[in-house]
């Protein structure tokens, strides 16, 4: 049996596009078996997986600078390892994979295809198409290890059962829809406004058999969560009320989740749930549509208004004069599509 590394130590969005191809590698290959390598906090995605061991590192202490990358590469080689693939491609991950190629193991790694993005996200001369997206590039840095991945052919898990403990805080599914709604994202750039996001859940609250979870984490976001539910019997806040593994066990059991550009959206994607996405300064034709997922299902700002769009991959750059490229995507458009989908 084929031992397989596979590194992506961060982040969570990232982490989750890896589930789809391991899976599919597992599902496919019964003589290989796979070591994640990444946080610890990503543990629970990888849960129940068979013939798949998850490696927490900490990048904070142990496996600090290079002496601790070493210390980290010390310790996986004793698990024999066969083959690396870095889905990471980071200086830490380029560190790591080169001890191993040293030993004589076979290496491969994630080409970004930066050129192809920067050539997206350009103001002169834009090339407006689809890159490729990451998950396909995933699969082929598998098959730079030899092995073929066929994404189609992939089984999503089996639905977890609701524990008591998740359904004190959502009560029970019965007959309603569960709708998921993560409003937020790294930056702001990728953020649908307050004032839009709260006529967003008018609307479908005036629907009695829509259950509206709301998703995020931290004091901040909590308090913005809760400026949202007000007023709404069937809007709850879950964020902070529940563990990180039972919110996972909770996002297989959504109808559908409508997301930013960001985690969740991948999140909900690698248990085949529905996704409606919403995207601003970013893109979907920039490689992170959720895994799945037709391009219908993203909600994208108006380009005729802002021609210059999307004028970042990852929404970390403002466009001046862009502010407001989000205000384009009106509630009712969003409403219409979740309701088309349920």
């Amino acid at each position: 049996m084929k031992h397989i590394l596979v590194i992506r130590l961060s982040a969570m969005g990232d982490v989750a596009m890896t589930v789809p191809v391991i899976s599919a590698l597992i599902q496919q290959d019964k003589n290989v078996k796979v070591t994640v390598v990444s946080r610890p906090f990503f543990k629970p995605f990888f849960d129940g997986m068979e013939r798949v061991d998850f490696f927490g590192v900490d990048l904070k202490d142990r496996h600090k600078g290079f002496v601790g990358i070493y210390r980290l590469f010390q310790e996986l080689k004793k698990l024999k390892i066969d083959g690396v693939a870095d889905l990471h491609n980071v200086l830490r991950s380029k560190v790591l994979r080169t001890f191993f190629k040293i030993l004589g193991t076979k290496v491969a790694f994630t080409d970004k295809g930066r050129a192809d993005k920067k050539a997206l996200t350009r103001v002169e001369n834009k090339v407006f198409q689809p890159v490729k997206s990451m998950v396909d590039r995933h699969v082929d840095t598998f098959q730079q290890l030899g092995f073929s991945i066929d994404l189609s052919q992939s089984h999503f898990p089996e639905k977890t059962l609701i524990s008591q403990d998740i359904s004190d805080v959502v009560g029970e599914k019965q007959n309603y829809k569960w709708i998921g709604i993560a409003p937020f994202a790294q930056y702001e750039t990728k953020v649908y406004p307050q004032d839009l996001m709260t006529e967003t859940i008018a609307l479908l609250a005036q629907n009695k058999s829509n259950k509206i979870l709301l998703f995020g984490g931290g004091d901040t976001e909590i308090q913005k969560l809760n400026q949202l539910q007000q007023g709404f019997d069937n809007v709850i806040v879950v964020a902070g009320k529940i563990k990180f593994d039972q919110e996972l066990h909770l996002i297989q059991n959504l109808d559908l989740m409508l997301s930013m550009d960001s985690g969740n959206a991948h999140i909900a994607a690698m248990y085949g749930i529905k996704v409606v996405t919403l995207w601003g300064h970013t893109h979907p034709y920039a490689g992170f549509m959720p895994f799945g997922q037709p391009l219908a299902h993203c909600i994208t700002a108006d380009r005729t208004q802002y021609p210059k769009l999307p004028t970042s991959v990852y929404g970390n750059k403002i466009t001046e004069g862009y502010e407001d490229v989000m205000r384009t995507i009106k509630p009712q458009t969003v409403v219409n599509k979740i309701n088309e989908l349920l």
